[in-house]
């Protein structure tokens, strides 16, 4: 009886380290499903893509327009990209858990000719910022724009 139960302790044990995913494969199956279903719904936009950094634990969103690199497109964007990101965020395109893991996101806004109109890193503290649940890290972030 005693053998029976260690064999099955072992067994439960080894099942549970295996079916644990590290944030390294989290990063990786992420990048994989935004790649495979994420779409960005906006006029200018005509496409998206992540990329996994798996040393730097960060993801690059990359949000592709059909937008000119002007300064007046600079302006524009930059005052409405964190509505983009709230949005993304709450869709579980920028995801709360791996930030809450330590993985940053790298979201870039690019013109036609690749060329940066907006751009934000998010970790916990812009995360904070974003959804309205820090304390004062909103005050920091807008002041960085």
């Amino acid at each position: 009886m005693i053998k029976i139960t260690q064999i099955v302790f072992v067994f439960a044990t080894v099942l549970m380290l295996v079916s644990c995913k590290n944030t390294k494969q989290k990063i990786q199956e992420h990048v994989i499903t935004y790649n495979t279903s994420s779409s960005i719904k906006g006029a200018n936009i005509t496409s998206t893509s992540a990329k996994a950094f798996l040393n730097e634990n960060k993801i690059e969103i990359r949000i592709e327009t059909n937008l000119e690199e002007t300064e007046e497109n600079k302006l524009t964007y930059s005052e409405s990209f964190p509505d983009l990101l709230k949005g993304m965020i709450g869709n579980d395109q920028i995801s709360k858990d791996l930030i809450g893991e330590g993985v940053k996101f790298d979201v870039y806004f690019l013109a036609y000719n690749n060329s940066i109109l907006a751009q934000r890193l998010i970790g916990q503290e812009e995360l904070a910022a974003l959804t309205g649940s820090g304390d004062g890290a909103q005050k920091k972030v807008t002041a960085k724009l």
